[in-house]
């Protein structure tokens, strides 16, 4: 066994991340269309908009995104370490910890049992089940590391280590509560540093969960499929550290304008525009590491959605920091702007790289040297490409436009426009919004026919670890 790589948690986990993929941008499509027509929840309580948009973001971040990282982080580990994960047992233990926390979300969030805290809804009987299974996780990465063969820890590795060690800190504290029955507590924190904590959580799940994570799959999945070395590994140890100092004090700028001390939203503000230059460096490392070799993106769609991806990371990465201005933010808060710059992020980085690593890990996870359909993935591609553009495009007109309308005052000092009448107005762009969605969860469904028709024709089996490990970094 000790001669062999663990593909079983692997294998489990990416499967799960496709399927997770398809049911959460599913549950998307279905609120998407509830805001144009209301009657879709039939009258059911559990069906109803609140309930289920919860759901939605779990199941895309947590089960979906989470799924892939930790595929992505057992398989690099492993590979770059050319070590056997550490305790079978406890990596099987994460699998399956994991998938009953987001099992228990599914049932739990449209009964309407939650905490009603942004990404971080779940009740503390199950907030302490993923404690537990996140504590487990990092035992086996860490100690996969701890028995590593190979000196050097590849970049990609220090990303996802630092994603384990800050999310379990934020939710710990974040969920810090007092239970006062089974499936209802309260939080230890009050009024507005309840909100402060919230956010330091809420902002730093987006640095950490959503950014740090993912990067660690961009820093090895695409030097790996263009077969060449990252451009610049000085580069990425540069961006490691100046994102992991920088990202940790931008929470503040979700409450600007609010009770929130002056002091405090202004240093949200602040680290959030110094935050452009690292995620920057970041995606231009990844970029260039095409240099001299752009001609693949024509004939290689898995390496156009790894590309397309840091486009995506970095259009959001400008638009948030812009978006924390505090005259800007006077405009786009509570806009649906703010849904167009998360689904850039949530949609075009972590859906795309997401995908990417995944047509890279299945075939050789089940004995494949490719995908059953290269054509099927070129497809996959323009349809989610689409679907992302007219999904972003339609929010950032519709919130601009409602943020002007909102603000838009007549002469005597009254409000121009009633608020019905921006939502009617808003009403064409949901309708774009539901086409886009709509496309993309059509691209997750070609995608779980091409997984299944190449797991199928394929042959499960592990890799053997490399007797003598090469000098080079990453294997």
């Amino acid at each position: 066994m000790e001669n062999t790589y663990n593909y079983r948690v692997v294998r489990q986990f990416a499967i799960m991340t496709i399927a997770w993929g398809f049911i959460g941008m599913l549950v998307g499509v279905l609120i998407a269309a509830q805001l144009i027509w209301p009657d879709l929840d039939f009258g059911l309580p559990w069906l109803s908009y609140g309930r289920l948009r919860p759901l939605h973001t779990n199941a895309v971040i947590f089960a979906f995104g989470g799924s892939a990282l930790f595929a992505a982080s057992y398989y690099v580990v492993q590979r770059t370490s050319h070590a056997r994960l550490f305790c079978d047992k406890l990596a099987a233990f994460t699998f399956w910890g994991y998938q009953a926390v987001i099992v228990s979300a599914v049932i739990t969030l449209p009964l309407g049992i939650t905490r009603a805290k942004e990404y971080a809804e779940l009740e503390w009987p199950i907030a302490l089940l993923l404690t537990v299974v996140w504590v487990a996780y990092a035992v086996v990465f860490f100690g996969t590391l701890a028995k590593r063969k190979i000196e050097h820890i590849y970049v990609a590795n220090w990303f996802f280590g630092a994603f384990i060690v800050v999310v379990a800190m934020l939710h710990v504290v974040n969920a810090a509560v007092l239970p006062v029955s089974m499936w209802k507590s309260y939080s230890v924190y009050a009024g507005v540093q309840d909100a402060m904590v919230q956010w330091w959580y809420g902002h730093n799940a987006v640095g950490f969960f959503l950014t740090a994570g993912f990067l660690g799959m961009m820093y090895y999945f695409i030097p790996k499929q263009i077969n060449r070395p990252v451009y610049s590994y000085r580069l990425s140890i540069v961006h490691f550290w100046a994102l992991v100092f920088t990202y940790m004090w931008a929470g503040p700028h979700h409450l600007l304008y609010t009770s929130l001390p002056d002091w405090a939203q202004s240093l949200g503000m602040v680290f959030s525009l110094i935050l452009l230059a690292p995620s920057w460096g970041g995606m231009i490392n990844g970029i260039m590491t095409l240099s001299g070799a752009w001609s693949t993106l024509r004939s290689d769609p898995i390496l156009r959605f790894l590309i397309v991806s840091l486009s995506f990371y970095g259009m959001s990465t400008f638009e948030g920091p812009m978006m924390s201005i505090k005259t800007v933010n006077a405009l786009s808060h509570y806009t649906d702007w703010t849904i167009g710059h998360v689904h850039s992020g949530a949609l075009g980085w972590v859906g795309f790289i997401t995908i990417g690593s995944m047509y890279y890990l299945i075939p050789r996870l089940f004995g494949r040297t490719e995908m059953y359909s290269k054509k099927l993935i070129e497809v996959h591609f323009w349809v989610s490409t689409i679907g992302v553009v007219l999904y972003i495009a339609s929010m950032w007109i519709a919130g601009v436009m409602q943020g002007l309308m909102w603000r838009a005052v007549n002469d005597d000092g009254t409000l121009t426009y009633t608020f019905i009448e921006s939502v009617k107005a808003t009403f064409p762009y949901y309708v774009i919004r539901l086409g886009g969605g709509a496309l993309y969860a059509s691209g997750m469904l070609i995608m779980v026919y091409n997984v299944v028709k190449t797991i199928a024709a394929g042959k499960i089996e592990d890799a053997k670890i490399p007797a003598l490990p090469a000098a080079a970094a990453h294997a």
